[in-house]
């Protein structure tokens, strides 16, 4: 046993306590003994116990104050009463008021060992959890989300705003971008981070299980339905529920989503017994929501109930100052899971990733770091590890054919035009700052600065 394992054990009956004593001191216990309830409070107070053996009558106090007190200052410590026989009701109070468990008299020495044991057990499971949602937390940190760009700047300071809200979040974007990590990032960053995070992607879950699924179903609801089944927002409760590719979300079921957001309540499948709920909902689309309303594909009264606070998340062509950093992250992750050394790549490599359009966002592009470290046994990633498709690609973006009209174009106003039409852009992707819209153009900012003069454009 670890010695470091401390018990208190409380009980006037001197001979019953020494005995205990030296018993659980003989498999490895640190042990401590009070033959009062006074002395047993002390202790408490200036040490921490991860188990308290506490009889449930003393001269001065009760188990009952020993236990009010543990859970005050020490709520962490396992608390196991013991009783005699005549005292069973007054031992399921005490379970009921938060102790551990109960043990009769005469104490067998080998039961009170597995109870000791078993709630070792416990704190431990509780320890491990706290820490694991520590480390999510940590991992879900926005500045975990890489991203220096104007338009990830944009989604950064929209975040912070709403991390501490309740309101429902309806985030949108290309596949790939990073919905469910900004959904966590969201959940792990506000008031319902001890909660459950609950993630459902609607189009991977048949339509014939996806009521089940998300609402739950009693037994005998449909064949198959052998037991009670909670669904995920019973599983999300008090937490937050995830609903990815939302608008794959059949007609009927939208109807039924629309009820449990409005009233805060849910009926399983078979069932008229109506249990409340509390979560928050985030849902996310790679669709157009909007354009499926008018189609008559998505229900209109939905669409607002989900879409109170919108965030785009914007595609990885669009943020093209970012990377060089995913690429620096991906590449020190790979090469840690993978057990190498820490490898780098060229710079005419990075420009060609930098040139690609990424139609696969960035997890295409992590996907492709992966198999390019995978592929290669040496510590630099060079311009020959880069697939041909993206080292062809000279641009990121939309080429246009132009016919030549039969009477002509004026070709100097026509290339004003395009000048003007592509700063422009550059210089709303980039906020207005000069030197990252020069960057996006693949110019200097003098340049950029000069060509403004000279269009007469107004910024």
């Amino acid at each position: 046993m670890d010695e470091t394992i401390k018990i208190l054990v409380i009980d006037d009956d001197d001979s019953g306590r020494d005995a205990l004593t030296r018993l659980l001191r003989s498999v490895g216990y640190n042990v401590t003994s009070a033959a009062t309830g006074e002395i047993a409070l002390d202790l408490i107070d200036s040490e921490h116990y991860q188990v308290i053996v506490s009889d449930l009558f003393l001269p001065d106090k009760n188990g009952f104050d020993i236990l009010q007190h543990v859970q005050k200052v020490s709520p962490a410590t396992e608390v196991i009463v013991v009783t005699g026989y005549a005292s069973a009701q007054t031992a399921v109070r005490a379970m009921k008021e938060g102790a551990f468990d109960y043990i009769t008299k005469p104490i067998d020495f080998e039961e009170l060992k597995i109870v000791v044991i078993k709630a070792l057990e416990k704190q431990k499971l509780l320890s491990e959890n706290i820490y694991l949602r520590q480390q999510l937390q940590g991992r879900f940190e926005f500045n975990n989300i890489i991203g220096s760009s104007p338009a990830m700047n944009l989604v950064f300071e929209r975040m912070s705003r709403i991390v501490k809200t309740d309101s429902a979040v309806l985030v949108s974007g290309e596949s790939g971008t990073g919905k469910e990590l900004v959904a966590k990032a969201l959940h792990y960053n506000g008031t319902r981070r001890d909660k459950p995070f609950i993630a459902v992607n609607c189009s991977a879950i048949p339509e014939a299980l996806l009521e089940s699924e998300l609402f739950g179903h009693v037994r005998g609801a449909f064949t198959g339905a052998i037991k009670d089944k909670p669904g995920k927002f019973e599983a999300a409760n008090h937490g937050t529920i995830f609903l990815d590719e939302i608008g794959t979300l059949p007609l009927h079921l939208q109807a039924k989503l629309l009820r449990v957001l409005q009233e805060h309540e849910v009926e399983r499948v078979g069932s008229n017994k109506v249990l409340k709920l509390h979560v928050r909902v985030i849902s996310a689309t790679n669709s157009d929501l909007e354009a499926m309303v008018k189609r008559g594909e998505f229900r209109e009264d939905l669409y607002y109930r989900l879409n109170v606070i919108p965030l785009h998340l914007p595609p990885l062509r669009e943020r093209q100052l970012d990377i060089m950093h995913l690429t620096a992250y991906f590449l020190e992750k790979q090469c840690r899971l993978m057990g190498r050394a820490p490898c780098s790549i060229r710079k005419e490599a990075l420009e060609a990733l930098e040139r690609y359009s990424w139609p696969g966002n960035v997890r295409e592009l992590e996907n492709l770091i992966e198999r390019m470290i995978a592929l290669t046994d040496s510590a630099i990633i060079t311009l020959d590890d880069v697939p041909a498709k993206i080292v062809g690609e000279k641009h990121s973006g939309e080429v246009h054919y132009v016919r030549m009209p039969s009477e002509g174009v004026d070709l100097v106003a026509t290339i004003s035009r395009i000048e003007q039409s592509l700063i422009s852009q550059a210089l709303e992707s980039a906020v207005g700052v000069k030197a990252q819209a020069a960057a996006l153009l693949g110019i200097n900012r003098t340049t950029l600065v000069e060509k403004i003069k000279r269009l007469k454009m107004e910024v």
